[in-house]
């Protein structure tokens, strides 16, 4: 199974309802973020991957010191959402793309395997704005080697809720701001002052 079209390109912008009923625009670049779409609010899979990304931002440190950003869109109308939202105390925008245009955009839903139709996809974009990895294929690609995420099996994407977000963890990590040594050199000593000679 080849990559998905858009890695490497810039990810299409959207405009979409949120939960609380107000146009949520994304324009990529600025900061790395993370779109997850799901097939159904409050499904028992969707509750858990939803949760799983909401606990990481308040309680992983690399989702904190990265700054990403998160967010969620499924086709269910902004009712649900909102209801959803207030449940399960989600700390991110979830989109309603009842109209399905975020889908198209990013290419969900395509046949997985011929088996299925899978809608439960996560794209990571980076600062610039390039879409850098998507979970449903059976490879990540890399923009150079020394960032290779582990390759996973497409059945993690699409049937293991969890995966996602250790997806997103791994490839956060390859980004996180390196901390500041502890140890630090002592300056050089200034040269001291030349003699003047007299006259």
């Amino acid at each position: 199974m080849g990559k998905h079209e858009l890695i490497g390109k810039k990810a299409p912008e959207l405009s979409l309802p949120n939960h609380g009923g107000d146009m949520f625009a994304f324009t990529p670049g600025g900061r790395p973020v993370v779109i997850f779409f799901y097939p159904a609010s409050g499904s028992y899979g969707c509750t858990k991957e939803a949760c799983s990304f909401r606990d990481a931002l308040s309680g992983e440190e690399v989702f904190k010191s990265t700054q990403v950003e998160i967010i969620g869109i499924s086709p269910d109308p902004v009712e649900k959402q909102k209801s959803f939202v207030d449940k399960h105390g989600l700390t991110y925008p979830i989109l309603s793309d009842a109209k399905g245009e975020a889908r198209k955009a990013y290419s969900v839903g395509k046949a997985l395997l011929g088996l299925a139709q899978s809608s439960r996809v996560t794209f990571v974009i980076d600062s610039e704005g390039i879409v850098k990895y998507e979970s449903l294929h059976l490879r990540f690609y890399p923009s150079s080697a020394d960032t290779l995420l582990p390759t996973r099996d497409v059945y993690d994407s699409t049937l293991h809720f969890s995966a996602h977000k250790k997806f997103v963890e791994d490839w956060l990590k390859t980004i996180q701001p390196k901390e500041p040594s502890a140890t630090t050199s002592a300056p050089e000593p200034a040269p001291a002052p030349a003699e003047q000679s007299s006259n």
